[in-house]
């Protein structure tokens, strides 16, 4: 049994088999640990879907220790990977080195072929390359990717910069893939002791035709 006290319609207890469980004043809702912090929409080709820290609104620092990225529906130009790329000058280089390691999951829409793979192809060994988040999308017209991006304390002046990511693709009969659902798994670091302040999304190859491109925050408590 649960009983509400009030006073002339402000709620002073909360009272449970006659053991208060909470009180006025030490009741409040939560207002959400993740903070939306920018949206980004693209409807035409774009090379460069960019979050520095200080540009255009975006908070890249200290401020949250946890950052998440959330792409939704990117379809490109080519048939071609989506990429990451890190900064630690706020966008104005991307020149940092990057360890990880990849591997996905596919099966076909005829339901005749799955298999798991670890990808050594798409490894970086503390490479300037920019790190792969998927195999590449198809580009029929209903063929996207969609996926999510951790990156863990960039501020870090002390780590290297761990980053963890899953995505989803399909890609049509006309693509080098066929009709597939394939799942991509990576993870990694940027190999630098530096704040990390910038990151960019592209493709490998070409421009990113439509997509939704999401930053949050993720609080402490």
């Amino acid at each position: 049994k649960i009983q509400v006290q009030s006073d002339g319609g402000l709620i002073m207890a909360i009272i449970s088999n006659a053991t208060t469980i909470a009180d006025a004043g030490a009741f409040s809702a939560s207002l959400g640990s993740m903070v939306l912090i920018k949206t980004i929409t693209i409807s035409s080709g774009t090379s460069t879907v960019q979050f520095a820290h200080g540009s255009s609104s975006v908070v890249f620092d200290n401020t949250y220790p946890i950052y998440l990225f959330k792409y939704m529906s990117v379809h490109g130009a080519n048939e071609q990977e989506l990429v990451i790329d890190f900064s630690d000058s706020a966008g104005s280089d991307y020149d940092l080195l990057h360890q990880t390691t990849f591997f996905r999951a596919a099966h076909n829409e005829a339901g005749n072929d799955g298999n798991m793979t670890y990808v050594t192809s798409r490894d970086l060994a503390n490479s300037g390359a920019r790190p792969f988040l998927t195999v590449p999308i198809g580009t029929e017209s209903d063929n996207s990717g969609s996926g999510e991006l951790y990156v863990f304390n960039p501020s870090s002046t002390t780590f290297v910069k761990h980053f963890i990511s899953n995505s989803n693709i399909s890609v049509g009969d006309g693509s080098s893939a066929g009709s597939y659902s394939q799942n991509s798994f990576v993870g990694g670091y940027v190999n630098t002791t530096a704040a990390v302040t910038g990151i960019k999304f592209e493709m490998d190859g070409g421009n990113i035709d439509s997509g939704i491109f999401k930053m949050y925050g993720i609080k402490d408590s």
